[in-house]
Protein backbone atom coordinates (compact mmCIF):
# COMPACT_ATOMS: atom_id res chain seq x y z
CA UNK A 1 0.00 0.00 0.00
CA UNK A 2 1.32 3.40 -0.99
CA UNK A 3 1.95 5.79 1.89
CA UNK A 4 0.68 9.34 1.52
CA UNK A 5 1.92 11.95 3.97
CA UNK A 6 0.81 15.55 4.32
CA UNK A 7 3.00 18.39 5.56
CA UNK A 8 1.31 18.92 8.92
CA UNK A 9 4.39 20.34 10.60
CA UNK A 10 2.68 23.74 10.89
CA UNK A 11 -1.06 23.09 11.11
CA UNK A 12 -1.85 26.54 12.49
CA UNK A 13 -4.86 27.01 10.21
CA UNK A 14 -6.64 23.82 11.23
CA UNK A 15 -5.77 24.23 14.90
CA UNK A 16 -7.26 27.73 14.83
CA UNK A 17 -10.38 26.59 12.99
CA UNK A 18 -10.86 23.64 15.31
CA UNK A 19 -10.55 25.83 18.40
CA UNK A 20 -13.16 28.25 17.04
CA UNK A 21 -15.55 25.41 16.26
CA UNK A 22 -15.06 24.01 19.76
CA UNK A 23 -15.76 27.45 21.21
CA UNK A 24 -19.03 27.60 19.26
CA UNK A 25 -20.30 24.32 20.71
CA UNK A 26 -19.13 25.24 24.21
CA UNK A 27 -20.87 28.62 24.07
CA UNK A 28 -24.10 27.09 22.75
CA UNK A 29 -23.80 24.17 25.18
CA UNK A 30 -24.86 21.69 22.51
CA UNK A 31 -23.53 18.30 21.42
CA UNK A 32 -21.55 17.73 18.25
CA UNK A 33 -23.92 14.92 17.27
CA UNK A 34 -27.49 14.92 15.97
CA UNK A 35 -30.50 16.47 17.67
CA UNK A 36 -34.29 16.37 17.48
CA UNK A 37 -34.15 17.89 14.02
CA UNK A 38 -32.21 14.85 12.78
CA UNK A 39 -34.36 12.34 14.65
CA UNK A 40 -37.54 13.86 13.18
CA UNK A 41 -36.03 13.74 9.69
CA UNK A 42 -35.12 10.07 10.25
CA UNK A 43 -38.73 9.25 11.10
CA UNK A 44 -40.04 11.12 8.06
CA UNK A 45 -37.66 9.49 5.58
CA UNK A 46 -38.13 5.95 6.89
CA UNK A 47 -41.90 6.42 6.94
CA UNK A 48 -41.89 7.54 3.30
CA UNK A 49 -39.90 4.45 2.33
CA UNK A 50 -42.31 2.17 4.21
CA UNK A 51 -45.40 3.79 2.67
CA UNK A 52 -44.00 3.73 -0.89
CA UNK A 53 -42.88 0.12 -0.60
CA UNK A 54 -46.19 -1.01 0.92
CA UNK A 55 -48.27 0.69 -1.78
CA UNK A 56 -46.15 -0.62 -4.65
CA UNK A 57 -45.80 -4.20 -3.42
CA UNK A 58 -49.06 -4.91 -1.61
CA UNK A 59 -51.53 -2.37 -3.07
CA UNK A 60 -50.15 -1.88 -6.59
CA UNK A 61 -52.01 1.03 -8.22
CA UNK A 62 -53.85 0.33 -11.46
CA UNK A 63 -52.40 3.49 -12.98
CA UNK A 64 -48.94 2.84 -14.40
CA UNK A 65 -48.06 6.54 -14.20
CA UNK A 66 -49.00 6.68 -10.53
CA UNK A 67 -46.85 3.63 -9.83
CA UNK A 68 -43.88 5.12 -11.69
CA UNK A 69 -44.31 8.38 -9.78
CA UNK A 70 -44.24 6.53 -6.47
CA UNK A 71 -41.14 4.64 -7.67
CA UNK A 72 -39.41 7.95 -8.41
CA UNK A 73 -40.34 9.28 -4.95
CA UNK A 74 -39.03 6.07 -3.42
CA UNK A 75 -35.74 6.48 -5.29
CA UNK A 76 -35.36 10.05 -4.03
CA UNK A 77 -36.18 8.92 -0.51
CA UNK A 78 -33.62 6.11 -0.60
CA UNK A 79 -30.95 8.60 -1.65
CA UNK A 80 -32.04 10.92 1.19
CA UNK A 81 -31.80 8.04 3.70
CA UNK A 82 -28.23 7.52 2.57
CA UNK A 83 -27.37 11.22 2.80
CA UNK A 84 -29.00 11.86 6.17
CA UNK A 85 -29.24 8.68 8.22
CA UNK A 86 -26.59 6.28 6.97
CA UNK A 87 -23.96 8.94 6.36
CA UNK A 88 -24.10 10.46 9.85
CA UNK A 89 -24.34 7.01 11.42
CA UNK A 90 -21.33 5.64 9.51
CA UNK A 91 -19.24 8.66 10.54
CA UNK A 92 -20.29 8.32 14.18
CA UNK A 93 -21.93 11.75 14.19
CA UNK A 94 -25.58 10.70 14.40
CA UNK A 95 -25.46 10.01 18.14
CA UNK A 96 -23.05 9.95 21.05
CA UNK A 97 -23.94 6.26 21.48
CA UNK A 98 -21.97 3.84 19.30
CA UNK A 99 -24.78 1.30 19.00
CA UNK A 100 -27.12 3.98 17.66
CA UNK A 101 -24.54 5.05 15.06
CA UNK A 102 -24.02 1.41 14.05
CA UNK A 103 -27.77 0.89 13.71
CA UNK A 104 -28.14 4.00 11.55
CA UNK A 105 -25.20 2.96 9.35
CA UNK A 106 -26.93 -0.38 8.75
CA UNK A 107 -29.68 1.50 6.92
CA UNK A 108 -27.29 1.10 3.97
CA UNK A 109 -27.48 -2.68 4.39
CA UNK A 110 -31.27 -2.41 4.31
CA UNK A 111 -30.87 -0.76 0.91
CA UNK A 112 -28.50 -3.44 -0.39
CA UNK A 113 -25.09 -1.89 0.27
CA UNK A 114 -22.38 -2.97 2.69
CA UNK A 115 -21.77 -0.49 5.49
CA UNK A 116 -18.52 -2.34 6.22
CA UNK A 117 -17.18 -1.71 2.70
CA UNK A 118 -18.53 1.83 2.62
CA UNK A 119 -16.82 2.85 5.85
CA UNK A 120 -13.47 1.66 4.50
CA UNK A 121 -13.76 3.25 1.06
CA UNK A 122 -15.39 6.50 2.19
CA UNK A 123 -14.48 7.22 5.82
CA UNK A 124 -10.85 6.18 5.44
CA UNK A 125 -9.80 6.41 1.79
CA UNK A 126 -11.97 9.24 0.49
CA UNK A 127 -11.70 11.46 3.55
CA UNK A 128 -7.98 10.87 4.03
CA UNK A 129 -6.88 10.96 0.39
CA UNK A 130 -9.42 13.16 -1.39
CA UNK A 131 -8.88 13.35 -5.17
CA UNK A 132 -5.72 11.24 -5.00
CA UNK A 133 -5.68 8.69 -7.83
CA UNK A 134 -5.56 5.05 -6.72
CA UNK A 135 -6.50 5.93 -3.15
CA UNK A 136 -9.83 7.76 -3.41
CA UNK A 137 -12.30 5.15 -4.65
CA UNK A 138 -15.12 7.71 -4.77
CA UNK A 139 -13.56 9.31 -7.89
CA UNK A 140 -12.70 5.99 -9.54
CA UNK A 141 -15.26 5.61 -12.34
CA UNK A 142 -12.80 4.87 -15.12
CA UNK A 143 -12.70 3.89 -17.92
CA UNK A 144 -16.24 5.12 -18.64
CA UNK A 145 -15.67 8.51 -16.98
CA UNK A 146 -12.24 10.15 -17.08
CA UNK A 147 -12.03 12.72 -14.27
CA UNK A 148 -8.46 14.00 -14.65
CA UNK A 149 -5.69 14.10 -17.24
CA UNK A 150 -3.46 11.49 -15.59
CA UNK A 151 -6.09 8.83 -16.13
CA UNK A 152 -5.92 6.92 -19.41
CA UNK A 153 -8.23 8.38 -22.02
CA UNK A 154 -10.41 6.52 -24.51
CA UNK A 155 -12.18 7.75 -27.62
CA UNK A 156 -15.60 7.49 -25.99
CA UNK A 157 -14.56 9.82 -23.17
CA UNK A 158 -15.06 12.68 -25.65
CA UNK A 159 -18.79 12.16 -25.15
CA UNK A 160 -18.75 11.60 -21.39
CA UNK A 161 -20.38 14.96 -20.68
CA UNK A 162 -23.32 13.70 -22.74
CA UNK A 163 -23.72 10.12 -21.53
CA UNK A 164 -22.40 10.80 -18.01
CA UNK A 165 -25.76 11.48 -16.38
CA UNK A 166 -27.23 8.31 -17.89
CA UNK A 167 -24.30 6.33 -16.55
CA UNK A 168 -24.69 7.92 -13.12
CA UNK A 169 -28.21 6.52 -13.01
CA UNK A 170 -26.72 3.02 -13.19
CA UNK A 171 -24.15 3.50 -10.41
CA UNK A 172 -26.42 2.34 -7.59
CA UNK A 173 -27.13 -0.91 -9.45
CA UNK A 174 -23.39 -1.42 -10.05
CA UNK A 175 -22.66 -0.59 -6.42
CA UNK A 176 -25.07 -3.23 -5.06
CA UNK A 177 -24.46 -6.05 -7.51
CA UNK A 178 -20.90 -5.50 -8.74
CA UNK A 179 -18.63 -3.11 -6.85
CA UNK A 180 -19.23 -4.54 -3.37
CA UNK A 181 -18.56 -8.06 -4.67
CA UNK A 182 -15.46 -6.90 -6.55
CA UNK A 183 -14.05 -5.46 -3.33
CA UNK A 184 -15.11 -8.51 -1.33
CA UNK A 185 -13.41 -11.07 -3.57
CA UNK A 186 -10.37 -8.99 -4.59
CA UNK A 187 -9.75 -8.01 -0.96
CA UNK A 188 -9.00 -4.45 -2.12
CA UNK A 189 -10.90 -1.23 -1.47
CA UNK A 190 -8.96 0.69 -4.12
CA UNK A 191 -5.96 0.11 -6.38
CA UNK A 192 -3.46 0.50 -3.56
CA UNK A 193 -5.53 -0.26 -0.46
CA UNK A 194 -6.12 -3.84 0.73
CA UNK A 195 -9.10 -4.71 2.94
CA UNK A 196 -8.25 -5.68 6.48
CA UNK A 197 -9.14 -9.22 7.51
CA UNK A 198 -12.89 -9.47 7.95
CA UNK A 199 -14.43 -11.04 11.04
CA UNK A 200 -16.81 -13.98 10.67
CA UNK A 201 -19.70 -11.73 11.69
CA UNK A 202 -18.75 -9.26 8.94
CA UNK A 203 -18.77 -12.02 6.32
CA UNK A 204 -22.19 -13.17 7.51
CA UNK A 205 -23.56 -9.62 7.51
CA UNK A 206 -22.30 -9.09 3.97
CA UNK A 207 -24.06 -12.14 2.56
CA UNK A 208 -27.25 -11.71 4.59
CA UNK A 209 -27.43 -8.14 3.27
CA UNK A 210 -27.23 -9.19 -0.35
CA UNK A 211 -29.65 -12.11 0.01
CA UNK A 212 -32.10 -10.09 2.09
CA UNK A 213 -32.05 -7.20 -0.38
CA UNK A 214 -32.83 -9.45 -3.35
CA UNK A 215 -35.65 -11.06 -1.40
CA UNK A 216 -37.15 -7.76 -0.23
CA UNK A 217 -36.81 -5.66 -3.38
CA UNK A 218 -37.09 -8.30 -6.11
CA UNK A 219 -38.43 -11.73 -5.08
CA UNK A 220 -41.35 -10.51 -2.93
CA UNK A 221 -42.38 -7.83 -5.46
CA UNK A 222 -42.15 -10.46 -8.23
CA UNK A 223 -44.68 -12.55 -6.35
CA UNK A 224 -47.09 -9.74 -5.41
CA UNK A 225 -46.81 -7.21 -8.25
CA UNK A 226 -45.60 -9.34 -11.16
CA UNK A 227 -42.20 -9.77 -12.77
CA UNK A 228 -42.54 -7.16 -15.54
CA UNK A 229 -44.08 -4.53 -13.26
CA UNK A 230 -41.36 -5.14 -10.70
CA UNK A 231 -38.51 -4.90 -13.18
CA UNK A 232 -39.85 -1.63 -14.61
CA UNK A 233 -40.54 -0.12 -11.20
CA UNK A 234 -37.24 -1.33 -9.75
CA UNK A 235 -35.36 0.19 -12.71
CA UNK A 236 -36.92 3.59 -11.98
CA UNK A 237 -36.11 3.36 -8.27
CA UNK A 238 -32.44 2.43 -8.72
CA UNK A 239 -31.93 4.89 -11.58
CA UNK A 240 -33.25 7.84 -9.57
CA UNK A 241 -31.29 6.78 -6.48
CA UNK A 242 -28.05 6.30 -8.40
CA UNK A 243 -28.40 9.53 -10.36
CA UNK A 244 -28.98 11.68 -7.27
CA UNK A 245 -26.23 10.05 -5.20
CA UNK A 246 -23.65 10.23 -7.98
CA UNK A 247 -24.38 13.84 -8.88
CA UNK A 248 -24.14 15.02 -5.27
CA UNK A 249 -20.74 13.43 -4.74
CA UNK A 250 -19.42 14.57 -8.13
CA UNK A 251 -20.43 18.20 -7.57
CA UNK A 252 -18.26 18.32 -4.46
CA UNK A 253 -15.00 17.10 -6.01
CA UNK A 254 -15.14 16.65 -9.79
CA UNK A 255 -15.57 20.19 -11.08
CA UNK A 256 -13.51 22.85 -12.85
CA UNK A 257 -10.43 24.01 -10.89
CA UNK A 258 -10.56 20.99 -8.55
CA UNK A 259 -7.00 19.57 -8.34
CA UNK A 260 -6.21 15.86 -8.66
CA UNK A 261 -3.01 14.10 -7.65
CA UNK A 262 -1.61 10.91 -9.16
CA UNK A 263 1.15 9.33 -7.06
CA UNK A 264 1.44 6.37 -9.46
CA UNK A 265 1.23 4.07 -6.46
CA UNK A 266 4.42 5.42 -4.91
CA UNK A 267 5.00 6.78 -1.42
CA UNK A 268 4.39 10.52 -1.64
CA UNK A 269 4.64 13.56 0.63
CA UNK A 270 2.14 16.29 -0.25
CA UNK A 271 3.47 19.75 0.53
CA UNK A 272 0.30 21.12 2.11
CA UNK A 273 -1.31 20.37 5.41
CA UNK A 274 -4.16 17.87 5.32
CA UNK A 275 -6.88 20.42 6.11
CA UNK A 276 -5.77 22.77 3.34
CA UNK A 277 -5.71 19.84 0.90
CA UNK A 278 -9.32 19.11 1.85
CA UNK A 279 -10.36 22.71 1.17
CA UNK A 280 -8.49 22.79 -2.14
CA UNK A 281 -10.14 19.61 -3.43
CA UNK A 282 -13.65 20.15 -2.03
CA UNK A 283 -16.42 22.50 -3.17
CA UNK A 284 -19.57 23.59 -1.35
CA UNK A 285 -22.74 24.38 -3.30
CA UNK A 286 -26.19 25.87 -2.67
CA UNK A 287 -25.48 26.45 1.03
CA UNK A 288 -28.18 29.12 1.26
CA UNK A 289 -30.89 26.77 -0.03
CA UNK A 290 -32.52 25.27 3.07
CA UNK A 291 -34.58 22.75 1.12
CA UNK A 292 -31.49 21.39 -0.65
CA UNK A 293 -29.58 21.29 2.64
CA UNK A 294 -32.42 19.36 4.32
CA UNK A 295 -32.66 16.79 1.52
CA UNK A 296 -28.89 16.32 1.05
CA UNK A 297 -28.11 15.89 4.72
CA UNK A 298 -25.74 18.85 4.61
CA UNK A 299 -23.60 17.27 1.89
CA UNK A 300 -23.74 20.57 0.02
CA UNK A 301 -21.59 21.75 2.97
CA UNK A 302 -18.95 19.30 1.83
CA UNK A 303 -15.97 21.33 3.08
CA UNK A 304 -17.29 21.39 6.64
CA UNK A 305 -18.02 17.70 6.42
CA UNK A 306 -14.52 16.81 5.26
CA UNK A 307 -12.90 18.84 7.99
CA UNK A 308 -15.28 17.72 10.76
CA UNK A 309 -16.82 14.35 9.81
CA UNK A 310 -17.59 13.57 13.47
CA UNK A 311 -19.93 16.57 13.67
CA UNK A 312 -23.51 15.98 12.55
CA UNK A 313 -24.64 17.69 9.37
CA UNK A 314 -27.39 19.58 11.24
CA UNK A 315 -24.65 21.92 12.56
CA UNK A 316 -22.92 22.66 9.24
CA UNK A 317 -24.81 25.89 8.39
CA UNK A 318 -23.68 27.38 11.69
CA UNK A 319 -20.06 26.34 11.08
CA UNK A 320 -19.99 27.76 7.55
CA UNK A 321 -19.33 31.38 8.53
CA UNK A 322 -16.63 30.31 11.00
CA UNK A 323 -14.93 28.44 8.17
CA UNK A 324 -15.22 31.33 5.69
CA UNK A 325 -13.83 33.87 8.16
CA UNK A 326 -10.89 31.63 9.11
CA UNK A 327 -10.07 30.94 5.46
CA UNK A 328 -10.00 34.68 4.76
CA UNK A 329 -7.73 35.26 7.74
CA UNK A 330 -5.23 32.65 6.51
CA UNK A 331 -5.58 33.63 2.83
CA UNK A 332 -6.94 30.22 1.87
CA UNK A 333 -9.33 30.00 -1.06
CA UNK A 334 -12.77 28.76 0.01
CA UNK A 335 -14.67 27.16 -2.89
CA UNK A 336 -18.43 27.39 -3.30
CA UNK A 337 -20.99 27.36 -6.10
CA UNK A 338 -24.11 29.46 -5.41
CA UNK A 339 -26.54 26.83 -6.72
CA UNK A 340 -26.90 23.20 -7.74
CA UNK A 341 -27.26 24.22 -11.39
CA UNK A 342 -24.01 26.23 -11.41
CA UNK A 343 -22.14 23.32 -9.80
CA UNK A 344 -23.65 20.89 -12.31
CA UNK A 345 -22.61 23.11 -15.23
CA UNK A 346 -19.07 23.19 -13.90
CA UNK A 347 -19.05 19.40 -13.49
CA UNK A 348 -20.25 18.78 -17.05
CA UNK A 349 -17.82 21.38 -18.38
CA UNK A 350 -15.01 19.62 -16.55
CA UNK A 351 -16.04 16.25 -18.02
CA UNK A 352 -16.10 17.76 -21.51
CA UNK A 353 -12.67 19.35 -21.09
CA UNK A 354 -11.02 16.21 -19.73
CA UNK A 355 -12.82 13.94 -22.19
CA UNK A 356 -11.85 16.08 -25.19
CA UNK A 357 -8.19 15.67 -24.25
CA UNK A 358 -8.47 11.87 -24.51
Amino acid sequence: MAKIKFNNSNALFFNTLRNRVDEYFNEKKIAYTGNFQLYLKTGILLSILFVCYTILVFFTPESAWLSLGICAIMGLDMAAIGFNIMHDGAHGSYSSKKWVNDMMSYSLNMLGGSSFMWKLKHNINHHSYTNIEGMDDDIDIKPFIRVHLDQKGYWFNRFQHIYGLLLYGMTYLFWIFLNDFKKYFSRKISDFTPIRKMKTSEHIAFWLTKIGYVGLFLILPFYNAGVINTLIGYSVVVFVTGLVIAIVFQLAHVVEDAPFIDTHGEDTKIETEWAVHQINTTFNFATKNKMISWFLGGLNFQVEHHLFPKISHVHYPALNQILINTCKEFNINYNEFPSVSSALRSHLSHLKQIGSAA
